[in-house]
């Protein structure tokens, strides 16, 4: 039984993690530590730039409960902290990765899941302020953005070269 709350805590931090990431990505990373953020949003040479500290402002509190919770033998401290580890890897897989293309691990990926994660993080960084942003999850993807990718596919799906296929001949 114990194992089975390990699990579900566990699971339950990382789905949880996408709200507090939407709400943290659209009224703190665009509010009031912008400053950190904003470099994000602007194309400028370098592989690394402010934002990349909140890799390390997140990874505090999950650090904090791994820790605590082997150390003081409290076992849902320790699952909501790795579930916290495990969403800043995924974290870091899907933004870093597939989106920004740090790594060219992903770079050619027809997946809808993968273009459609794209494209909401296109619109996102449109804006080039703080303001009148949109798409502020990470791992989740609105409908819209899903909808457009599949019409894409399909006219894509339209405008490949159909091979000759003779009639059938008259006897």
């Amino acid at each position: 039984m114990d194992i089975l709350l390990y699990i579900l805590v566990f699971f339950g931090t990382f789905f949880v993690m996408e709200g507090i990431t939407w709400c943290t990505h659209k009224y703190v990373m665009h509010g009031f530590l912008w400053i950190l953020h904003k470099d994000h949003h602007q194309v400028r040479p370098g592989v690394f730039e402010k934002n990349d500290l909140f890799a390390f402002i997140f990874a505090v509190p999950s650090f904090l409960l791994i820790y605590f919770g082997t150390y003081d033998h409290v076992w849902w401290m320790q699952s909501i902290g790795f579930g916290i580890m495990l969403y800043g890897a995924a974290y870091f897989l899907v933004h870093d990765v597939i989106i920004h293309q740090r790594f060219k691990w992903f770079s050619r990926s027809n997946n809808t899941y993968v273009r459609a994660i794209r494209w909401a993080h296109k619109m996102h960084h449109k804006h080039l302020n703080k303001e009148q942003g949109e798409s502020f999850g990470f791992l989740y993807v609105a409908r819209k953005y899903w909808q457009k990718v599949q019409r894409d596919k399909q006219l894509m799906a339209g405008a490949r070269r159909v091979e000759y296929a003779p009639e059938a001949e008259e006897a």
